[in-house]
């Protein structure tokens, strides 16, 4: 099944109120997100808040990534919507994640742009608790294991034989 891209929706709890309340720290971390990405800046712009709080975003060739952050509750809203097939938006998020100091989040994968070769368009949704490495007992220190194929494979699924069962009725 073809698609045209990944868009994560991350709720990151337990942040550093250190680093989310500084623009400049926020706004490094979201552009190497993207570099870390393989993905091509276009543009960046990044707001800091009174008293406290930042917004930015970073618009790619292949989609964006924007942020907005509550320090005085350590929580980060990520958004990251990569198209293509080269972008690597799980690469960003887990950088994001960890630099942010996020002790847990929730995640949402929403897979866009999906057709069954006949140009009619329709998204899967999977959606998932990370606790982040080395935090809360978490054993594994290496990448997030984000995306898993498998269950991203199961939502295209699910969602393919919804769509069929809708057209049936």
């Amino acid at each position: 099944m073809d698609t045209v891209g990944r868009h994560y929706i991350v709720e990151a709890s337990g942040c550093s109120p250190e680093v989310i309340s500084k623009v400049e720290m926020v706004e490094q971390i979201m552009s190497q997100a993207a570099e870390v990405a393989g993905v091509q800046i276009w543009a960046i712009s990044f707001h800091r808040f009174n008293p406290t709080g930042v917004s930015g975003v970073v618009v790619i060739s292949e989609s964006h990534l924007s942020v907005h952050t509550w320090p005085e509750t350590g929580y980060v809203a990520l958004d990251i919507f990569t198209c293509g097939q080269d972008a690597r938006p799980t690469v960003a998020v887990e950088h994001a994640l960890r630099e942010l100091g996020a002790k847990t989040a929730h995640i949402t994968e929403v897979t866009r742009g999906l057709h069954e070769g006949d140009q009619v368009y329709f998204h899967s949704i999977v959606t998932w608790e990370e606790d982040m490495p080395g935090v809360n007992g978490a054993k594994n220190t290496a990448a997030l294991g984000i995306s898993p194929a498998a269950g991203r494979a199961k939502a295209a699924s699910k969602a393919a034989t919804a769509r069929r069962r809708k057209r049936k009725s």
